[in-house]
C-alpha cells in the first residue's frame, strides 16, 4: 500500500514537472497581466499584433518613450484592455475618422490608442481587413494632449493645415496644393524634405506668405516617384535607386513606400515582370534563415517576393536576398492592391 502510494506521489510529482517544463518561458503570468519576453528580432508592432494590442497601449503600459527601440530579454507587461471599450472609452466623447487611402484599421487603431478588435467592435466590422477609403469609423479622442486632427486638411489664417498620409512625400503635397516644396519647407522649418512622417503636420502657406526662396538648396529636392511605363490598368514600379515601391493605376501614384532590396552579393533582378503568385502568410526558408509567419508575399519571378517583414526595421537599406521588403501595414496596401498578372517594373 506505501509502495503504491509512493509510486503514485512519484508520478505526480513527474507530471506536474513536465507541466511546468513545457509553459513557454517567453509568456509569464503577472496577476492579471501578461509578461512578454521580447525574442530577438521582435518589434513592438509585432507583439502588439500578436496580443491584439495597440503600439500606443504598449508603450503606455511599459513607459516606452521610443516605441522603436525594444530590446531582446526585455520584459513587457501586456495591459488586460477587455473591459476598455465598456469603462475607458466611453467616458470620452465620440467623433469619426474618414478612412482615407492606403490606411489599415491597425493604423487608425494605433493612432487613437484602440486595439484592432475594439475599433472593429465600435464599428460592427466583420472583416477588420476589409475597409475602404471614405468610410466613417466611429473612434473615441484621445485626451486633450494625445489628440491629432482626423481631417486631412484644416482652413487656417495662415494656410492650410494638412496631415501627412502614409505613403506621400512632400513633392506629392507640392503638387497636389499647386505650391513648391521651397515654400512648404520654409513654411515648416523643415530641415530635410525627405524625412517626413505620416501623421505630421504641416502648413501649405498662402501665396501672399511666400518670400524670398533662395535659402533653400535644390540639391536636397523631395523625392518624387519614377514615372511609369503603363499608362492603364495597375502597375508596381520597385525602384532601386532611391529605395522605395510605387504603386500606379492608369498612369497616377496610388501610393509609395520605403523598401529594403538585395544585397550587394545577393541583388534584386531587374526587369518587367508579373505577380504570379500570392500567399496570405508563408515560411520564407533558405541557406542561413528559417521565417516562420512571412506576411502578405507576391512572388512576380522564380523566388523573388514583395512581403512584410518583421525581423528588421532599416528599411532604406539593402537587407534582403533579392526580394523586396517592406513593412507588414505596407505589404498589406501593396497585396490588397495588386491581383496575380499586375505588371512589376525593377529598375536601378
Amino acid at each position: 500500500m506505501l509502495c503504491g502510494r509512493y509510486h503514485f506521489l512519484r508520478r505526480f510529482f513527474i507530471v506536474a514537472c513536465l507541466l511546468l517544463i513545457t509553459i513557454p518561458i517567453s509568456v509569464l503570468s503577472a496577476q492579471e497581466n501578461i509578461v512578454h519576453i521580447v525574442q530577438p528580432s521582435e518589434t513592438l508592432y509585432r507583439i502588439g499584433l500578436r496580443y491584439n494590442v495597440s503600439v500606443a497601449a504598449l508603450a503606455q503600459a511599459n513607459n516606452i518613450q521610443n516605441t522603436e527601440r525594444i530590446f531582446a530579454g526585455q520584459q513587457l507587461i501586456i495591459p488586460d484592455l477587455s473591459n476598455a471599450v465598456e469603462t475607458d472609452l466611453f467616458a470620452r466623447e465620440p467623433t469619426y475618422h474618414v478612412v482615407q487611402r492606403g490606411e489599415t484599421l491597425a493604423r487608425i487603431a494605433n493612432r487613437y490608442g484602440l486595439t484592432v478588435d475594439q475599433l472593429a467592435k465600435l464599428n460592427n466590422i466583420a472583416n477588420p481587413n476589409r475597409i475602404q477609403a471614405g468610410q466613417t469609423l466611429t473612434v473615441f479622442e484621445l485626451p486633450e494632449a494625445e489628440t491629432t486632427s482626423t481631417a486631412n486638411e484644416t482652413n487656417t489664417g495662415g494656410g492650410i493645415t494638412y496631415i501627412m498620409q502614409r505613403g506621400e512625400t512632400l513633392a506629392d503635397v507640392a503638387q497636389r496644393f499647386g505650391v513648391s516644396w521651397p515654400a512648404i519647407v520654409q513654411a515648416n522649418n523643415i530641415a530635410n524634405p525627405n524625412i517626413v512622417q505620416a501623421g505630421q503636420s504641416i502648413i501649405i502657406p498662402n501665396a501672399s506668405d511666400i518670400v524670398d526662396l533662395g535659402i533653400i538648396d535644390p540639391a536636397v529636392a523631395p523625392l518624387a516617384g519614377p514615372p511609369p511605363t503603363i499608362q492603364h490598368g495597375k502597375q508596381i514600379v520597385v525602384d532601386l535607386s532611391d529605395s522605395r515601391i510605387y504603386a500606379y493605376e492608369d498612369g497616377q501614384l496610388r501610393y509609395n513606400a520605403l523598401v529594403s532590396t538585395g544585397l550587394p552579393q545577393t541583388p534584386t533582378v531587374q526587369g518587367n515582370f508579373n505577380i504570379y503568385l500570392r500567399y496570405e502568410s508563408q515560411t520564407l526558408s533558405g541557406p542561413g534563415y528559417y521565417l516562420p509567419g512571412v506576411q502578405w508575399v507576391m512572388y512576380f519571378y522564380q523566388g523573388y517576393a514583395i512581403h512584410g517583414t518583421y525581423w528588421h526595421n532599416n528599411f532604406g537599406q539593402p537587407m534582403s536576398r533579392g526580394c523586396v521588403n517592406l513593412t507588414n501595414e505596407d505589404a498589406f496596401w501593396f497585396f490588397k492592391f495588386a491581383p496575380n498578372g499586375t505588371p512589376v517594373l525593377v529598375q536601378a
